[in-house]
Parts: structure tokens; C-alpha cells; sequence
């Protein structure tokens, strides 16, 4: 079991066993017109969007305030170590959870699927985030990362900008995690409303 003391080898040994229990559930029941593109693409939809979304609830509903209640000194340690790791999985996520829904979209509805104008609207919704990570949250994030390294490693100033680009990050962050709540509604409906 050391594989679960590595969460690289961990994921790893997920998709691998993913692998073996979709074999014995095809050859168990004989799936013989199974749509494995599309069920592929709307997996690795889910996947990345858990992460996106996943992180998204740790930053807005345990981190901002963990955050918060350290003192200056604790978060010059924490945040270098935690943030990077953390907006990287964030912003990839995000990445992948739209680009692997467009082509969803596309392909499901191309073969005449149903749900269309729910599933576009959470997907536009979706877009709306995406955009919110990469054009305003992970900007003012990284300057905040480099303004801390930079004080960590040879004690220059933290800038006096630098509560502005958390407040700009976490307001970003905040209108994101209100339009999950929509988004998840209209992806989750797509097949019931018809």
C-alpha cells in the first residue's frame, strides 16, 4: 500500500483500477453499444471539474479565513508552500473541466442530444469562471506568491498594492464560488430538462 503515501502514484493506481473494473463490467454485462468517446470525455469532465470546483469551496469556505487568523510571519510560511501547489491544480482544473466540456457539448450534440440550452448555459456560466481564474485570480495570486518569496528570502517590503490584489482575488474567488451554485444546476439538468 505505499502507493497511497504518494498522491501521484495514488492517482495512478485510480485510473488503473478504473481501467480494471470497467473490462470486468463490459465483459459482466456485455455493454456492446457503448458510446466510449462520449462517456470518456464527459469522465475526464467530471474529473478535472471535481478538482476545479473542489478547490474552489476549500479556498471560499476554509482557507480565506485560515488565512485570516494567522499572523504575518505564519502566512509568509504558508503561503509560498500552500498557494502555488494549490492554484496550480485550480487553474488547470478549471482548464480542463471547460475545454473537455466544449467537446462534450459539441460532440453530444452533434449526434442530436437533448438538454442543449441548460447544458449551454451552465457551460457559458462555466466559461464566465474560467476566465475569472486566469484573467484575475491567478494574476493577483501570483504577485501575492512572488511579493511573500521575495520578503521571505532577502526581507524586501511586502508592497503596499498587495492587500489590494488579495481583495481582487478573493472578490473574483467569491463571484466564482456564487456562480458554481447556478453552473452545477444547469450542468446537472441538461439531461431532465427537455
Amino acid at each position: 500500500m505505499k502507493f497511497l503515501e504518494d498522491p501521484y502514484q495514488t492517482i495512478g493506481a485510480g485510473l488503473a483500477l478504473t481501467v480494471v473494473l470497467v473490462l470486468a463490467f463490459t465483459m459482466g454485462v456485455g455493454a456492446t453499444e457503448t458510446d466510449w468517446l462520449g462517456m470518456l470525455m464527459r469522465w475526464v469532465h467530471f474529473l478535472a471539474g471535481i478538482t476545479w470546483i473542489g478547490l474552489l469551496y476549500f479556498f471560499n469556505l476554509i482557507n480565506a479565513a485560515f488565512l485570516k487568523s494567522l499572523d504575518g510571519q505564519t502566512k509568509n510560511i504558508v503561503i509560498p508552500k500552500l498557494m502555488p501547489a494549490a492554484l496550480t491544480w485550480f487553474r488547470h482544473g478549471a482548464t480542463v473541466t471547460v475545454l473537455a466540456g466544449l467537446f462534450l457539448y459539441l460532440y453530444l450534440y452533434s449526434k442530436g442530444g437533448t438538454g442543449a440550452i441548460a447544458l449551454g448555459i451552465g457551460g457559458l456560466i462555466g466559461i464566465i469562471m474560467m476566465a475569472n481564474v486566469h484573467a484575475i485570480i491567478w494574476p493577483n495570486q501570483k504577485k501575492i506568491i512572488a511579493a511573500v518569496e521575495k520578503f521571505t528570502k532577502d526581507g524586501t517590503p511586502t508592497p503596499p498594492d498587495m492587500a489590494g490584489w488579495g481583495r481582487t482575488a478573493l472578490l473574483a474567488s467569491r463571484v466564482n464560488f456564487l456562480l458554481s451554485i447556478p453552473m452545477l444546476f444547469f450542468m446537472g439538468a441538461g439531461s431532465h430538462l427537455k
